[in-house]
C-alpha cells in the first residue's frame, strides 16, 4: 500500500502543540502507513516531537513565522498569512503535490477562504460544503453544509447532494446512500422556494432521494445523507452538541442527588460509561471540505487528542480514496442527466 502524506496545521486550534502532535500519534497508531508535514513554530514543535519518537521518524517540519488566531477575519488571514502562516502552508502542500490532504483545527473563516483560493472549486461547483459525521440511532448519517454558505439556490443544494453522495459512498462504503433535504416539514408544500426546486432537480436525478426530513428526523438515521445551507446546518450541529451536554451534565446531578442514586451507579457504572462514550464528540470529529480541488479536513478547535485523531484519519481515509476525483466523475455525470432531462 502506497503511504499517504497528511499536512498538519499544529499552531491552529485551541490547544498547545503537544495536545495536537499527541492527536498525530494516535492516528499514525492506527495507520503506520503515512507521513506527516508538521507546519508551525520549530521552536515549538521540535522540543515537543522528541516525546513521540514514532511520530518524528514520520515526519518533516516545516518553519512557519505566523499562525492565524482564531478570531481573526478571513479576510485579515488573507492579508496577514498569505503565504507564511502555517494554515496557508499546509493547503499549499495539498496543492503542490506534496501532501494529500491536510488537517487544521484552526479559524473555520480563515480555513475556508484560504482553501478556495489555494485550491478552487471544482468545475460545477459553485460554493464548497462543510460535511459532517452525524451520530445517529442507527449508526451515522453525513450531514452538509455545516457553515461554510449562508443560504444557497436550488442549484448549490443539488451540488451538496452530489457531493455528499460521494463521499457516503467512500466513509461508509454504500452504493446507494439514501439523500434527504432538511425541511420544516415533510410536505411537499413546505419550504423556501430554492428547497423546493431542489427537490424537483433531485427527483429528476439518478441519486437514491428521499425526499424532506424534519431536524427531529436526523438522529433517527433512517437516511445517509442530510443536505441543508451552512447557517441551517451549524445551528442544527451546535444545538445537538449542547443537548448532549445537558444530558452529561443531568445524569451527572442525578448521580450524587441521594446515597442510593450513588449505590445504582455503582452498579452501573459500565453502562454510564458505554453512554458517555457515544456521546463523546470527539469520536466523530472532523468536518470536510467538499467540492475542491484537494482534501482538507477541519478539527474542531477545542479538540483532545482523540479528536484530533478521529480528523486525522479521517483526512488519511478520504485522501486515500480520491475523493475530489470522485465529487469531479460524479458532477459531470449529473449535469449530462439534468441536460438529458431538459432536452
Amino acid at each position: 500500500m502506497s503511504q499517504t502524506r497528511i499536512s498538519i496545521d499544529v499552531m491552529g486550534g485551541d490547544r498547545d502543540v503537544e495536545t495536537v502532535l499527541t492527536g498525530v500519534t494516535l492516528a499514525l497508531a492506527h495507520r503506520p502507513d503515512t507521513s506527516f508535514l508538521l507546519f508551525g513554530d520549530s521552536e515549538l514543535i521540535e522540543p515537543n516531537l522528541k516525546k513521540f519518537p514514532t511520530l518524528k521518524a514520520a515526519s518533516d517540519v516545516y518553519h512557519c513565522d505566523v499562525a492565524i488566531d482564531m478570531d481573526m477575519k478571513p479576510s485579515q488571514a488573507l492579508r496577514q498569512g498569505r503565504k507564511t502562516s502555517s494554515m496557508w502552508q499546509a493547503i499549499d502542500a495539498v496543492n503542490t503535490g506534496i501532501a494529500d490532504g491536510a488537517v487544521s483545527a484552526g479559524n473555520t473563516g480563515a480555513l475556508m477562504a484560504m482553501s478556495k483560493v489555494i485550491l478552487k472549486t471544482l468545475n460545477g461547483i459553485e460554493r464548497p460544503a462543510i460535511a459532517a459525521i452525524w451520530p445517529t440511532m442507527k449508526g451515522e448519517t453525513i450531514v452538509l453544509d455545516m457553515g461554510a454558505t449562508i443560504g444557497g439556490s436550488a442549484e448549490q443544494y443539488f451540488q451538496f447532494a452530489v457531493m455528499g453522495d460521494a463521499y457516503a459512498r467512500i466513509i461508509f462504503g454504500l452504493e446507494s446512500p439514501r439523500i434527504s433535504l432538511l425541511n420544516i416539514g415533510v410536505e411537499e408544500m413546505k419550504g423556501t422556494d430554492s428547497v423546493k426546486q431542489a427537490a424537483d432537480l433531485l427527483a429528476s436525478s439518478s441519486l437514491n432521494f428521499c425526499g424532506y426530513i424534519e431536524g427531529n428526523g436526523i438522529s433517527q438515521g433512517d437516511v445517509d445523507v442530510v443536505v441543508t445551507d451552512g447557517f441551517t446546518g451549524n445551528v442544527a450541529l451546535k444545538t445537538a452538541e449542547g443537548i448532549a451536554q445537558l444530558i452529561s451534565s443531568y445524569l451527572k446531578q442525578v448521580m450524587v442527588s441521594s446515597i442510593f442514586a450513588r449505590i445504582g451507579y455503582i452498579f452501573a457504572r459500565g453502562a454510564f460509561g458505554a453512554l458517555k462514550e457515544r456521546l463523546d464528540p470527539d469520536n466523530v470529529n472532523g468536518g470536510t471540505f467538499l467540492g475542491l480541488n484537494g482534501v482538507v479536513v477541519k478539527s474542531h478547535g477545542g479538540a483532545s487528542p482523540k479528536g484530533i485523531a478521529a480528523a486525522v484519519e479521517l483526512a488519511i481515509e478520504v485522501a486515500a480514496n480520491n475523493m475530489s476525483d470522485k465529487i469531479a466523475d460524479e458532477m459531470d455525470k449529473m449535469e449530462e442527466e439534468l441536460l438529458a432531462t431538459q432536452e
